[in-house]
Order: structure tokens, then sequence, then C-alpha cells
């Protein structure tokens, strides 16, 4: 919400582009063709937005240089902003095309529109400095949410000074919080990145999802099935199709109804998904070798049944 506000009030446009399936909290504005718990309901809009806020919102498919193209070449000197996840995770978990993110970079910055990454999911995640380190393409805002607090309630948006100096009291654009800086989220926070930079855990995270995976495919593979699986980092996602997956109407194919059959399968095995096709699942330090070949096993079994 405040990184909307703010790129309208720098560039003095209203217009919002978000692409389909990405999730960016609830605020009005975004709720539009939306992922997370709002696509998974099958209701991925809202009652209660006012079509006057949505119509401000325009969407994109994911990784579709044309159509991104054209909507700039048409609309682009009214664009504020642009927000994206740089890895969607809303609708299960699919990826850039190479070149999409660059393309998206170079059009923002010809059309004087703001790119905001919102690396709630990706930040401090994928890598030290968030997806945005791992792709090199910059952002003009990034919008992080709980994981700099150790998993408390906090919420963090930056980026170049040009842009923040319009936040008040230095500029004309209001921003405020309750909990702003709460001193409690800011230890948790510090203290777990300063363990995770001790152990090296990215370089972890890594080698566990690449092990995963392994066991994920090999599942697959022993079952005959042909779906999708789909992992970055400690990302990852088992889509029950046979088609690639790169954006949301891809991920829309899934069969749901056999995802819930896994589901229950795998829950009954010990192994706990998010409950619906549309989630993403993240490993942690916390899970050993030996939880990850209970979960390959179990996910054969699964499969197979």
């Amino acid at each position: 919400m405040s990184c909307i506000r703010l790129a309208r009030g720098f560039t003095g446009r209203d217009l919002i582009v978000k692409f389909e399936g990405c999730y960016h909290g609830h605020v009005d504005a975004l709720l539009v063709k939306a992922g997370s718990g709002a696509l998974t309901h099958g209701q991925p809009d809202s009652a209660g937005v006012p079509k006057a806020f949505a119509e401000l919102t325009l969407t994109l498919p994911f990784n579709d240089v044309t159509a991104l193209r054209s909507l700039f070449m048409a609309q682009g000197s009214q664009i504020a902003a642009v927000i994206v996840e740089p890895v969607p995770a809303n609708a299960g978990l699919y990826l850039p095309r190479e070149g999409f993110l660059e393309v998206l970079r170079q059009q923002c910055s010809q059309y004087g529109a703001v790119l905001i990454f919102d690396e709630v999911m990706t930040g401090f995640r994928l890598a030290r400095g968030g997806y945005q380190e791992r792709c090199g393409i910059p952002p003009d805002l990034t919008a992080l949410g709980k994981v700099i607090g150790g998993g408390l309630p906090v919420g963090a948006f930056g980026g170049s000074a040009e842009i923040m100096d319009r936040l008040s009291p230095d500029g004309p654009v209001y921003q405020a919080g309750t909990l702003s800086g709460n001193p409690l989220a800011m230890a948790a926070g510090l203290a777990q990145l300063r363990e995770m930079e001790r152990v090296n855990g990215w370089a972890q995270l890594e080698e566990r999802g690449a092990e995963f995976e392994s066991g994920v495919r090999f599942a697959l593979e022993k079952a005959g099935r042909d779906y999708v699986f789909q992992r970055i980092g400690s990302m990852f996602c088992l889509y029950f199709t046979s088609g690639e997956v790169w954006n949301l109407a891809d991920a829309q194919r899934s069969d749901k109804a056999a995802f819930a059959r896994y589901f229950h399968v795998c829950l009954e095995g010990g192994i706990y998904f998010a409950p619906s096709q549309f989630e993403a699942g993240f490993l942690s330090l916390a899970h050993s070798p030996d939880d990850l070949a209970r979960t390959a096993s179990v996910a054969v079994e699964a499969l197979l049944a």
C-alpha cells in the first residue's frame, strides 16, 4: 500500500500494473486477479473493492513480453508503477523466463514508471539480497515482509533516496504505522540474519533444495507421473499438470482434485504440505537430510496411490 502511494506521489500518475496471480497484500487497489488465498478459494477479486479503484489497476499475464510492451506503448505515460513478485509464489511457484524481468526493467525506465519488487516471499530467502541479488536487476522500490522480523509482525519498503525523500515529513506522501521500528521485531530479525550469515545459511538452503528436488523427481519417475515440479533455492511447488507452467493460466490447468488426494495421503503419512495446489512450499534449515528422504518416500506412496 505504501509503495503504491509513494510511486503515485513520486510520478504524479495514477495507473498501477500488476501481474495475474501475484498477491501483494489485501490493499484494495491490488485485489485484482490476485493470488494466495483469494485464488485458492476460487474468487481472485474481492467484494467491497470499488469499481473505480479496480479500474486504476491494469493486469498482465506474467512472462508475456509482447503484452508488456504493448501496454507501455499504449499507456506508458500514465503508468505510475509496475509491482511484481520477481518469482511469483502465490499461485504455486513459477519462474521468470529468461529476459522477462530485463525487459520489464527497461520499459519502466523508458517510460518513467516505478518498478516495485515484492520480495515478501523471496527476500532474505533466495539470497541475502533477495532475488534481485540473484538476477542482478535493481528495482526502484522493494517491499519486504515478516522475514525481516524473524517471523514477528513487521513490513518494510525501501528504494532510492530520490523516491524515498518524497515521504513525509520530508515530502508530501504520508506514511505512518503504530508499530514502526518495533524493538522486539527488529532485534529478532537482526538475530536471525546474523545467524544465517554465521552458518552460510543460503548455501545450505540451496543444497537442501537441490537434494529435495532430486528426491521428488525420483518419486515422479518411480510413480510414472509427468507432473511439473518447480524449485528455486528453498522454494518449491508440484503442479498436477503435464504442461509447462509459466503463468497463472498455465497453473490453473492443474488437477486440483488429484492434488487434494495427494495432500491427504501425504498427511496420513506424516508429511504436511500446504493444503492448496496454489501455495508454494518452503524448506528450512530445520529440515534434516532424513526429513527430506522421508518426504520423498511418502511422496512416492502418495503418487502411486
